[in-house]
């Protein structure tokens, strides 16, 4: 029996493509930043709203970093999270 052969290009290079990978990559990346704040939180049986107060925002504002599908936030906003939850954040080009 023959292996199939890879035919055709990859999903990015089809997102690429349709001018959509920019935005895939940063709903991915979104999501597994919410998740990583919701673990954490979990893990130190952390409320939205104690959160929210130790980042010195609105629980409106925790609620938009937790949305997977809203990629709208700030440098600021992800190291205040990182800081309210005694982590560091760490980005970088690859």
């Amino acid at each position: 029996m023959k292996k199939p052969v890879h035919i055709g290009s990859s999903l990015d290079d089809l997102l690429q493509q349709d001018g959509l990978l920019e935005h895939a990559t940063a709903v991915a990346v979104k999501r597994v930043i919410a998740w990583q704040i919701e673990e954490e939180m979990k893990a130190q049986a952390l409320t939205k709203t104690a959160l929210a107060e130790r980042m010195h925002t609105s629980r409106a504002a925790l609620n938009r970093l937790l949305d997977d599908t809203d990629t709208s936030l700030t440098l600021t906003t992800l190291a205040s999270a990182a800081a309210a939850l005694g982590k560091k954040l760490r980005i970088e080009l690859a």
